[in-house]
Parts: C-alpha cells; sequence; structure tokens
C-alpha cells in the first residue's frame, strides 16, 4: 500500500521558534504528527518533518510519495545533492545531523518527493502548517539538540 507523507516546516524569526507538521495517510489511515522547538531553524523544521514522518512507518520498504513545500528538502534528495554531501562527510553543510539521520530512515523505504507550492490552498500542507505554526506556539517546547548546540552563544545577542 502506498503512503502519502505530507510536511511543512515553521521557524519565527528564522532561526526562532520553530515546528514541524506531518499529515500521514495510506488507504483509510490517517494520522498527525506534531512538535515544536525552542530555537531552531525552518529549514531544520522542514527535513525533521520528512525524517519523522518517515520515522513513524512500521512496516520497512514502505512506498512512499512525500509531498513538501520546502525547495531544499526536495532538491537535496531529487537533484541527489545530498548524496554528494554525504561523500564529502558533509564538509562545510548546515544541518548535517539531520541529513544524517535523513539517510539511514530513508533507505529503508521506497521514498519519492513531489514539491507542492506553500500556501496554495493544498488542504493537506495547509494542515501541516497549521500543525508546525501551532506546535511552535506551545509552551513545553523541545530543545533542537542539533541547532542549539552547534551555535555560537555569542551571535544570540
Amino acid at each position: 500500500m502506498k503512503i502519502n507523507l505530507y510536511t511543512d516546516g515553521s521557524a519565527k524569526g528564522n532561526p526562532g521558534k520553530g515546528g514541524f507538521g506531518i499529515v500521514l495517510i495510506a488507504g483509510k489511515h490517517y494520522k498527525e504528527i506534531s512538535q515544536g522547538f525552542r530555537h531552531t531553524t525552518n529549514n531544520r523544521m522542514e527535513l525533521l518533518a520528512v525524517i519523522v514522518g518517515l520515522e513513524k512507518l512500521s512496516k520497512e520498504n514502505s512506498i512512499v510519495q512525500v509531498y513538501s513545500d520546502s525547495k531544499y528538502v526536495v532538491d537535496a534528495v531529487e537533484k541527489k545533492w545530498v548524496f554528494n554531501w554525504e561523500k564529502k562527510n558533509y564538509k562545510g553543510k548546515k544541518n548535517s545531523d539531520l541529513w544524517k539521520r535523513f539517510l539511514i530512515i530513508f533507505r529503508k523505504h521506497k521514498v519519492s518527493f513531489t514539491w507542492i507550492k506553500g500556501h496554495a490552498g493544498h488542504i493537506e500542507n495547509e494542515k501541516c502548517d497549521l500543525l508546525a505554526v501551532e506546535a511552535s506556539e506551545n509552551k513545553n517546547l523541545l530543545v533542537d539538540q542539533g541547532y542549539e548546540n552547534t551555535i555560537n552563544p555569542n551571535s544570540l545577542f
């Protein structure tokens, strides 16, 4: 059975409070997932949404169609940039912690990507956007360790 994975990420201030939203649809099954973080970037949330969505799948070798409005994520995979970054050990690349995590789960499934225009009335994308924004506004936000542990503390002031 084909699984449709819709994703979106958000960050207010970029960097700032952020979140991701996911809608998973497989046949008659429908699941929404979201999470907020206290300090992160939009690109990290876009990528983390795809990662978490794929990690939630219970069976390996699933056929997954990812729909994302992130050119950063879609182009990195579809244009095979991430595989070149991996060969070069992500030298000079941002978000290497997430790209490494992505490739582990990506290789466990049959995944293809479709870029969709954001804020264009696509029902599932709009739902993901709403989930991401709402998650970023929650009181109990998680720490994005991969981001907060790599930024220069002096750049915050």
